[in-house]
Parts: C-alpha cells; sequence; structure tokens
C-alpha cells in the first residue's frame, strides 16, 4: 500500500492533468480469450500473474492488499498510476508477506523489494515507476523475475 505523505490535491491535479497514454502501450497484444486482467514476464516460461487486481483509484492504492488473509499462488495486485511516481510502499494493516516489483512506463522492472507483514517500513524504489506490482513473498524469485526484465500488463478496461 502507498505511503503518501504529500497533499492530496497535488497528487489529484498530477493524476488528471497528464495522459495515460503508458496504460495504453502496456496492453497491447493481450490474449483476448483471457476471463480477466493478468501479467506476463517476458522470459522462457512467460509466467503470468493471474487473478491480477487492478488498482487504479487512491482509494484503491491505499487500501491495496490491506486485511487480506490470502491471495492465490500466482495471484496480485497491479496499482497503476497516470503519472510517474516515487512513493514508497508500506505494510500497515497487511497481514501477508509481500514482494513488490516497481516498473517503469516501458514495462522495465526497475526495482524488486520484500516487505514483511504488518510493519510501518517504508519501502522506496531505486526509480522512478508507473506500475508497482504486489504478490505472494518470493513470487519473483521463484519463477526466475528480475530487475531490469519486461513486464505486460493485459488491464482490460
Amino acid at each position: 500500500m502507498p505511503f503518501r505523505p504529500f497533499c492530496l490535491a497535488v497528487l489529484l491535479f498530477a493524476s488528471v492533468s497528464l495522459p495515460c497514454q503508458a496504460q495504453q502501450e502496456m496492453s497491447a497484444g493481450c490474449d483476448t480469450s483471457s476471463t480477466g486482467p493478468y501479467a506476463e514476464f517476458e522470459i522462457d516460461g512467460q509466467p503470468r500473474i493471474d487473478p491480477l487486481e487492478v488498482a487504479r483509484t487512491e482509494q484503491q492504492h491505499e487500501v491495496g492488499l490491506m486485511y487480506r488473509e490470502s491471495l492465490p499462488s500466482n495471484g496480485g495486485m497491479v496499482f497503476v498510476y497516470q503519472r510517474q511516481a516515487t512513493e514508497g510502499y508500506w505494510m500497515h494493516n497487511t497481514l501477508l508477506p509481500l514482494s513488490i516489483a516497481w516498473i517503469d512506463q516501458n514495462g522495465t522492472i526497475v526495482d524488486i523489494q520484500d516487505m514483511q507483514p504488518q510493519t510501518d517500513d517504508v519501502h522506496f524504489p531505486a526509480a522512478p515507476y508507473w506500475y508497482a506490482l504486489e504478490v505472494n513473498q518470493g513470487w519473483f524469485v521463484e519463477h526466475g523475475v528480475g530487475v531490469g526484465q519486461q513486464v505486460v500488463f493485459c488491464l482490460g478496461n
């Protein structure tokens, strides 16, 4: 869940005033037979995060995966931003250990970190991002996904 010490009015202005071009570009070439949003990684075996929950609004960003007692083994949540972001994430009221990948406008993973449940430590990415992807802790390592690799989000409408 994003930790936001910034003024909400500034964030709302920034998200309304900038286009959402990155999201449209990232959804090109998606499997139309899929029943919902998913994420694929452009590496051998193309591991897929499915089901993928999509957090687009400020309220969805603030709640994220808080209070959840489980997450499907290949499930996750992507936080979609309408602009380049630098905010950190914390695990306040989050019951599950998670890994997070921050992803730039081109779909390149810029950082991955593990986060422990119910802590208020703020995790900041190594670089600005347009997407943050939370999965069960260890999922990225288990599937050979690392910094510098590409991800394709198929988010639907």
